[in-house]
């Protein structure tokens, strides 16, 4: 038996009818907030993932899908989202339109990793990505947009953690107090975190071996670090954040697993998952290192994986339930049958979920199969009733049995009552 690849599942049509909720009300709340969809190609040119999330990135440099097409070109599947993102609002010159402009996307991406729980090598990614606007105003509002989204779903125990990693120009400046705190010690460090510390050594500090974090211990931190710009756009951040009523922790641990965030970076971490659920954060250059024009830029993303799993925790009461048949129109004989088919087509057309047989069981085994896909009506069609254009309709919770006529507005007027 072929099995699928180590690291994908299989979302099952029983379990499917979660995602599609949580994806409805997300998808809701962003185009409240005037984000509207967009959708990017799967597989990219490998250079747009070098130079966008950064060569000296564990996703880049470990995990992601490269591989030759029969062009000779190198091909890699998206790990993330916004790098595609940003090379779509450069290419189809999107800069011209009015700005901010707001987008979301829905999308899978691909990640060698090692698989865990609540990790996989195909994932799934809600994001939301708005460009043109370099004020602190738009991070407050998408920090809030993404704190919706728990309050949306009844997900509670979520911390929000935030961070500002400065500009260029600061950054560079921390970068050099912060090499001399590790090359005391960078031959103890991983392979990985060694062939970084001359290119970016901001991405030790985000590095996962447990030897690495201790050796961490006690490193300066770029908050004392930020320029006088990035400063006051940090300060701007949590003052207003704070004058709306949202909580938050300062972690400047928080470095961002990609080269391109800029100012201020957050996470939303579930405290008793003990794992990250949304992270995002401002990329002021990402659009002119991809070939456009300087573009403030800021997003989010979270992993629909995660969400699923923690929404069916905290919601086991009331699980939003899959949508059964309201009717079930079970026919006896040939000419029931096609009557049975015609009004089933009808009812459709009018936007009922109704079912019929097409196995050609029994009238037992009928009742038997509408029971078990828990229809809540049942319309039993014979030679007799054809010819009286009247059939009964069983409420299958009550038992209660009426009878009516045989046409396609008087069967919808019982059935919605």
């Amino acid at each position: 038996m072929i099995q699928k690849p180590k690291g994908t599942r299989d979302i099952l049509p029983e379990e499917i009818y979660k995602w599609q909720y949580i994806e409805k009300k997300i998808q809701e709340l962003f185009k409240n907030y005037g984000y509207k969809e967009i959708r990017v190609p799967v597989f990219e040119n490998t250079e747009l993932f070098q130079r966008g999330v950064g060569d000296t990135t564990d996703v880049v440099q470990k995990e992601m899908y490269t591989f030759d097409d029969k062009g000779g070109r190198s091909i890699t599947l998206r790990p993330e989202g916004t790098a595609g993102v940003v090379r779509a609002y450069i290419e189809n010159g999107m800069a011209s339109k009015q700005s901010p402009i707001k987008m979301f996307y829905n999308m899978a991406m691909y990640r060698y990793e090692n698989v865990q729980k609540g990790r996989l090598r195909e994932f799934h990614q809600i994001g939301a990505e708005v460009f043109g606007t370099a004020s602190y105003m738009a991070d407050v509002e998408s920090i809030t947009m993404a704190n919706e989204i728990f309050k949306i779903l009844n997900i509670p125990n979520v911390e929000l953690t935030i961070n500002s990693i400065g500009c260029p120009t600061c950054r560079a400046e921390y970068q050099k107090v912060l090499k001399k705190f590790l090359e005391k010690n960078i031959d103890k460090y991983c392979y990985t975190c060694q062939t970084r510390f001359e290119k970016n050594p901001m991405r030790i500090l985000d590095c996962k071996e447990e030897k690495c974090k201790e050796l961490n211990m006690g490193a300066p931190i770029i908050l004392d670090y930020l320029c006088d710009e990035c400063k006051n756009h940090f300060e701007n951040v949590k003052k207003l954040l704070t004058e709306i009523g949202i909580d938050y922790k300062i972690d400047p641990g928080i470095v961002r697993g990609l080269d391109y965030y800029t100012k201020t970076v957050f996470e939303f971490i579930s405290k008793e998952e003990g794992y990250t659920v949304l992270a995002g954060g401002r990329y002021d250059g990402l659009v002119e290192e991809l070939g456009g024009k300087q573009t403030p830029a800021l997003g989010f993303a979270l992993g629909m994986e995660r969400i699923v799993e923690i929404y069916e925790k905290y919601n086991k009461e009331n699980l939003v339930k899959e949508e059964n048949p309201k009717l079930y129109i079970a026919g006896i004989g040939e000419k029931a049958n096609t009557l049975a088919t015609i009004l089933v087509k009808k009812l459709r057309e009018n936007g009922v979920n109704v079912q019929k047989d097409i196995v050609e069981r029994s009238i037992k085994a009928q009742f038997k199969y509408a029971d078990k896909i828990g229809a809540k009506y049942v319309l039993t069609i014979g030679e007799d009733e054809i010819n009286n254009n009247k059939a009964k309709l069983k409420n299958m919770e009550t038992g209660e049995e009426t009878e009516i006529e045989l046409d396609v507005e008087n069967i919808q007027k019982h059935i919605e009552i």
